[in-house]
């Protein structure tokens, strides 16, 4: 049921909030080996794209990296001279999203209503990220699904989880961005593995 945008890659999405480039290539190894290979590196992160540009280089096919939180279409060419294919925000910035398609990366826009999330599309958006989906919940998505394209993606951002990636799955999302719960500064690298198998296991049992 993956959507061709993500190809192999399961629709997870690793939001690495706050990592410094030091836990850059150990915590992208553990996220990779526990199968979540759509990695995003929040650009108020410290060096944020030194740890993109370490990914990037790591994932050799494997993974696609790039960055979140990015409001700025300045900021879409440091992600892409830094190697990152896709392309976060929390918002839908028109301006964004188009320099995002002129560079040929992947826009994932942070939508919450029918209008911005009709104007992403119209800029060129990609996939939809849902976001707060705790606050849209499985019932608003639903009723905004029935109107959007149906080819197109959408993720659920922020109060998603392994507890209701099945909620989230039945009101039609295509997959999840997963934040505090996969990794936190200052988290071990076995804690980070082991979360990220429980929400690949929880992701796989669900779909």
């Amino acid at each position: 049921m993956t959507h061709p945008l993500f190809g192999s890659h399961r629709p997870l999405v690793a939001i690495l909030r706050g990592i410094a480039p030091g836990e850059a290539a150990a915590v992208f190894d553990a996220l990779v080996e526990a199968g979540i290979t759509l990695i995003e590196v929040p650009l108020n992160s410290p060096e944020p794209f030194v740890s993109i540009e370490t990914m990037a280089k790591r994932a050799n096919g494997a993974a696609k990296v790039g960055a979140g939180t990015v409001l700025k279409p300045g900021d879409v060419d440091s992600v892409k001279d830094s190697g990152g294919t896709i392309i976060v925000s929390p918002n839908a910035d028109p301006a964004v999203i188009r320099r995002t398609k002129e560079l040929a990366l992947e826009s994932y826009p942070g939508v919450f209503t029918p209008t911005e999330a009709f104007s992403a599309i119209a800029a060129g958006a990609d996939a939809l990220k849902f976001f707060p989906a705790e606050l849209i919940g499985p019932a608003g998505i639903r009723a905004m699904k029935a109107v959007l394209p149906k080819d197109l993606p959408v993720l659920a951002v922020g109060g998603a989880n392994a507890d209701n990636f099945s909620e989230f799955l039945k009101a039609g999302c295509s997959g999840f961005g997963i934040g505090s719960f996969l990794y936190k500064p200052g988290a071990s690298i076995a804690d980070v593995a082991a979360r990220a198998r429980e929400v690949v296991a929880a992701f796989d049992a669900a779909a």
